[in-house]
């Protein structure tokens, strides 16, 4: 875990020994968790949990739910600038995310830079819009009008043998202060 629980929202106050495995996480602790290992709940996966998240900007919301994580996923049709398939020490996992635009301004960025995946060993990955054949994944840029909601997932590029931690989600291209995570098993 990482030290202390100042600056760590979690529902109801309660202690860190009893965070459940989504988290909020703010200022100098979300950044901490972007940076170093950071498995700071525990728990099977956290699909279907929802968590309410703001932007760095007045007015920009969103509610982030982690749907489904596909790994192994497939590559599927031609895999553009992203790169080609996985080779021998490389897997593609997809992460599906419901956003729902809950503030008063457009969300308009791409989800792929706003999501990061963790590992075992504390290394970070950035997301891709790379396809699979896990589902469709989300444009390159996706512009949500207030109450407006999308689907679709997000490709990480990982070792072959990388265990899982947990994926993360902030808005303004990952860099906003509020960060959702989501462990994984």
């Amino acid at each position: 875990m990482i030290g202390g629980s100042e600056g760590l929202c979690v529902p109801g106050g309660r202690a860190p020994a009893q965070v459940p495995r989504r988290l909020r996480l703010r200022g100098a602790l979300a950044a901490a968790a972007l940076l170093g290992p950071a498995l700071v709940g525990a728990g099977p996966d956290g699909s279907g949990e929802t968590v309410p998240l703001a932007g760095n900007e007045p007015g920009q919301r969103l509610d982030v739910t982690l749907v489904r994580v596909v790994d192994p996923a497939s590559p599927a049709g031609p895999q553009g600038p992203q790169g080609p398939a996985p080779d021998d020490s490389t897997r593609l996992l997809a992460a599906r995310f419901r956003l729902e635009n809950t503030g008063t301004v457009d969300y308009n960025e791409s989800p792929a830079a706003a999501a990061h995946l963790l590992d075992t060993a504390g290394k970070r990955f950035a997301g891709l819009n790379t396809a699979t054949t896990a589902g469709p994944s989300f444009p390159d840029t996706v512009t949500l009008s207030p109450g407006g909601s999308a689907e679709g997932f997000v490709t990480f590029r990982i070792p072959k043998d990388a265990g899982l931690a947990a994926v993360q989600f902030a808005l303004n291209g990952g860099l906003a202060d509020d960060v959702g995570q989501w462990s994984l098993p």
